[in-house]
């Protein structure tokens, strides 16, 4: 960990369209939250995209030294789970929580281990109705029949994060309602007499989707926090409305000093649909490949870019990834061996780790550019194999190099240790067979002597082949 002091964070703010100087509202002090999931279904590699991108933007400014609070919804009541449910036959809210443990899982799978606090959004029924009550006093909100709603004409600055005007909020989880002031109105509670309902001022009914983030967000950071995270296809309405809510309700701005997007994950060019059949679930995609591998694919493209994923490129990030896994242990199979303490090319071997250090730690200071920081950990891995070739290492030196790995380790949520030990596990395996398959092609030449030697070679392994 270094001190918060030495460096200085720049942040891509989507609201400024600038990168602007990490400074937290409260000295090292950094509260972010991320929109969490809809749980009606398993989550997908999109969502996979932006969690991967964000845990590693907590842990990086953990590393610096930051104490981060890092806040996560869940949207456990929502129209597609209960449409889900009709369709399955399962009560809603059990429905959301299987969904939930699942996601759950796939995080763990994933090494997002980050998030501090997962909120449902039923479980702040209480804060969403108080929030919905303070609009309602200051005017920004009006009851019809079918429930309550934002009005977006008390809100000139309406659309300032996307650039969007108010008229085109006729998008996204928006239905036309014949008893709205404006069409572009959004609903904050739905009045609604079948379940699951709660019981409010404005009678039965539930929370729409925008209003349960920024009470949920009120109630852990207050009316102003640091960073707001999410995926490009969030910013418009549904940031717009959080903004119009926070800042109507508190009367303070900005409501957010960052507000940082991923940019889309595309599959071979395409949009992910189901309809398309391109759709990828985190599941699927784990019974394949492992989680590591999708992990640096991500990683290998900047978090706010779009990402093209194919198998093809999951194999080129897989080798790759073997790259650093056959480093790491080149290093610690040179410090089991006997080699001098220190010894006369340290200051060589210090000079290119120092320089790749740097390097590394300015690409993620400059808004998190982890292909950047990806590159320059390869050409560091590349000049020093080339190193190794011609000039004696010390243990000194080594040891160096292992910390800066394990650095990298600890910012980018690798397991270099774990993961080399498996690929030569691996190795293991696929020359055993290949092995195998040699003795089978002898037998059919019937080369008995040699294929005898191969088995009775094997068995000394504790490894015994039977031919049937």
């Amino acid at each position: 960990m270094v001190s918060t002091c030495d460096f200085m964070i720049k942040i891509y703010n989507t609201l400024s369209r600038s990168k602007e100087t990490l400074k937290p509202l409260k000295g090292n002090r950094v509260k972010l939250f991320v929109c969490g999931p809809t749980v009606y279904d398993n989550s997908h590699i999109g969502h996979a995209r932006t969690y991967i991108s964000f845990d590693v933007i907590a842990r990086y400014l953990k590393y610096h030294g930051y104490s981060v609070f890092y806040l996560q919804n869940i949207t456990d009541i929502d129209d597609k789970i209960i449409k889900r449910a009709k369709n399955t036959g399962t009560d809603p809210l059990n429905l959301a929580r299987e969904f939930e443990a699942e996601y759950l899982k796939d995080m763990k799978a994933l090494g997002v281990e980050n998030v501090n606090l997962y909120a449902r959004a039923t479980e702040h029924i209480k804060e969403i109705i108080a929030q919905i009550e303070t609009l309602l006093d200051k005017g920004f909100v009006y009851e019809t029949e079918s429930g309550v709603y934002f009005d977006i004409s008390k809100c000139p600055d309406f659309g300032k994060l996307s650039n969007r005007k108010i008229h085109d909020l006729n998008v996204h989880r928006i239905t036309p309602n014949t008893d709205k002031r404006n069409p572009e109105d959004f609903a904050l509670w739905k009045k609604k007499d079948e379940e699951p309902f709660w019981d409010s001022p404005w009678g039965l009914g539930r929370p729409g989707w925008h209003i349960e983030d920024t009470a949920i967000t009120e109630e852990y950071f207050g009316s102003q926090y640091d960073i707001h995270g999410g995926g490009l296809d969030l910013i418009f309405p549904h940031h717009e409305a959080e903004i119009a809510q926070m800042e109507s309700s508190s009367g303070l701005k900005p409501m957010v000093r960052y507000w940082m997007h991923t940019g889309f994950l595309n599959v071979k060019g395409e949009k992910m649909s189901k309809s398309l059949g391109n759709f990828i679930t985190i599941k699927e995609l784990l019974k394949e490949y492992p989680a590591e591998v999708f992990r640096f694919f991500v990683l290998s493209t900047h978090y706010r870019s779009p990402i093209d994923f194919s198998q093809e490129i999951l194999k080129q990030s897989q080798n790759s990834l073997k790259r650093i896994y056959k480093f790491y242990e080149t290093i610690n199979e040179l410090l089991n061996e006997d080699i001098p303490k220190n010894g006369e090319n340290d200051s060589l071997y210090g000079e290119l780790l120092e320089d790749a250090r740097s390097k590394f730690l300015e690409a993620m200071d400059n808004d998190f550019n982890t292909p950047d920081a990806l590159s320059i950990l390869f050409d560091f891995v590349r000049e020093t194999n080339r190193m190794l070739k011609e000039k004696e290492i010390s243990e000194e030196s080594l040891n160096n190099i292992m910390s800066f790995l394990k650095e990298v380790e600890k910012i980018l949520g690798f397991n270099f240790t774990a993961r080399s030990k498996k690929s030569h596990e691996h190795l293991e395996g696929e020359l055993i067979d290949i092995l195998i398959d040699v003795r089978a092609k002898l037998r059919e030449r019937k080369n008995w002597e040699l294929s005898d030697e191969i088995r009775s070679r094997l068995r000394d392994l504790d490894i015994n082949l039977e031919d049937k």
